[in-house]
């Protein structure tokens, strides 16, 4: 019996990176895209050994990473730092960056401006920009430039204070039919996949269908074509309080503090380090050391 590969993950016949294409098979042919958000090269590893699909250098660095306390104060500089680290650690998985908040909403021109930087600075495969409305304008202009776009609707975290906190959206037939409008004007726009973020499960399942291209969902029920999670939450990295869509896959965070909380001890009681720990010294040149400190000081001794 032979052992497959992860879903999505290519076999020995087919290596290297994984392309747009590849996920719109995926849709068709029915297999759900993993995408983890990273933003280091170890993350980035690991998540291409596990058969990730899609790493997502999210701005949601800002308070993972960065410890601030919304996405808005990142700035395209740490981004680019994050993505290119990312960015050296997978070699199979699509890296999309995350466009901040600033970084294309002000024209065009600047929107290209900063979506070139993160392929030809940050190695990023695509980028991703949230909402639609005036998106939509820029979402043309970076493609145009030959760079792939996701799109991001329902709880976009830029916005967030324009839509009253961090809640749940579409949950009225109003609104949903207006998340149904902006993904079709993304989709016709040019975006290979789009994020739904904290919509009614419902509502995700009616847009996934009405698509022709991948939905990821993130607290937006099982029926997206794919899913996302932070790498910090589903980790149990996060403090705080955790969205109702997280899912916790290990204790990592409980692990880390145990180990610390141990080397810690270790130091206080001289446990730490031991014999295997240190680098030994031929006995002879330990000797010559010590006999020219020696005369050293005596000579110093003679001087004075």
């Amino acid at each position: 019996m032979t052992n497959k590969p992860p879903s999505g993950a290519p076999d020995t016949a087919s290596p290297g990176k994984l392309s747009l294409s590849h996920l719109a098979a995926m849709k068709g042919r029915g297999e759900r895209i993993a995408m983890v958000t990273a933003y280091d090269a170890p993350s980035a590893r690991l998540a291409d050994a596990a058969g990730v699909d899609v790493v997502l250098v999210g701005d949601s660095a800002a308070m993972t990473v960065l410890g601030l306390d919304s996405t808005v104060p990142v700035t395209v500089d740490e981004m680019l730092m994050l993505t290119r680290a990312v960015s050296r650690g997978a070699t199979r998985s699509l890296v999309v960056a995350d466009m901040p908040f600033g970084s294309f909403q002000i024209s065009d021109e600047s929107a290209l401006e900063n979506a070139v930087r993160f392929v030809k600075e940050g190695g990023a495969d695509a980028v991703k920009l949230e909402r639609a409305g005036p998106t939509l304008r820029r979402v043309g202009a970076i493609l145009d430039a030959g760079i792939p776009v996701v799109g991001h609707i329902g709880l976009t975290p830029q916005s967030v204070k324009m839509l009253g906190g961090y809640k749940a959206q579409g949950r009225t037939a109003a609104k949903a039919h207006r998340l149904l409008d902006d993904a079709r004007a993304l989709e016709r726009a040019g975006c290979f996949a789009i994020v739904l973020e904290a919509i009614p499960a419902a509502v995700a399942a009616r847009i996934t269908r009405e698509l022709t291209i991948p939905t990821v969902g993130i607290g937006a029920g099982p029926s997206c074509d794919g899913q996302v999670l932070v790498w910090h939450d589903l980790l149990a990295l996060s403090t705080g309080h955790l969205p109702r869509f997280v899912k916790q896959y290990a204790d990592i965070g409980g692990a880390i503090l145990t180990a610390l909380e141990a080397y810690v001890a270790d130091v206080r009681a001289g446990r730490f380090p031991e014999a295997q720990h240190t680098y030994p010294m031929p006995e002879e040149e330990l000797q010559l050391f010590e006999a020219e400190l020696l005369a050293t000081s005596l000579g110093e001794k003679r001087h004075k």
